[in-house]
């Protein structure tokens, strides 16, 4: 039991820190100010929905909304992909962009020249898959709308990299049906997240697994 909990808080502590690095990448994303990110685009488009009910609504309240109604569907459909690590995915993404914002806004990196706009754009993309392929592997719990390609791609038995390019232009079209606003940024990202995210996740798992052996034998010891 006590080896249980030791190793459910070590994949925990993997998971968080693969949420950190993923949302530095969303961040460096964001201030190269190309265009939002596919998922965010959809709920551009799903606020614009809502407000135009009379509901006022933010932006963040909305993503909230929709993460809060992926988790439910996943509970229907297989709860085994739901854990404690989606639920503080959840909750922390929006606080830790907010806090690298704060921290890397000087950069002004948005009003700097195209070609330095496209490799902070680029290098973010590459952050933000090589943090998230570090939260899916850590088995602690996945993003919920992470969580939508790795079931796709887990039921069908496809390519993950392949399912999350799908899964991120259904995003970019459903936002852009609704009015949401995208850029050259966000098809970037539709096409090199899911990719690169497959091409990290065998490292990712070695150091998971690394970890979880590492500190299990010094806890024995």
């Amino acid at each position: 039991m006590k080896e249980k909990i030791v190793e459910k808080t070590i994949r925990l502590v993997l998971l968080f820190a693969g949420l950190v690095v993923a949302h530095l990448g969303v961040t460096l994303f964001l201030l190269a100010d190309l265009g939002a990110d596919p998922f965010n685009v959809m709920i551009q488009g799903l606020r614009l929905l809502v407000m135009k009910t009379g509901i006022t609504s933010t932006h963040g309240t909305v993503h909230m909304v929709i993460c809060f109604l992926i988790i439910l569907i996943l509970l229907i459909v297989d709860r085994s992909y739901v854990k404690a690590g989606t639920v503080v995915c959840m909750f922390c993404g929006g606080p830790i962009i907010d806090f690298f914002t704060w921290c890397l806004g000087g950069l002004e990196i948005g009003g700097r020249t195209m070609p330095v706009k496209i490799i902070v754009l680029i290098l973010g993309c590459v952050i933000l898959a090589s943090g998230m392929s570090l939260v899916i592997r850590s088995d602690a719990g996945t993003g919920p709308n992470d969580l939508v390609g790795v079931v796709i791609s887990d039921k069908t038995k496809k390519s993950f990299g392949i399912v999350r390019i799908l899964t991120d232009v259904a995003f970019v079209v459903t936002g852009f049906a609704l009015g949401g606003k995208f850029g050259a940024g966000t098809l970037i990202c539709a096409f090199l997240v899911g990719p690169v995210a497959e091409k990290c996740m065998p490292v990712s798992e070695r150091i998971v697994a690394a970890t979880l052996k590492a500190l299990t034998q010094n806890g024995e010891g």
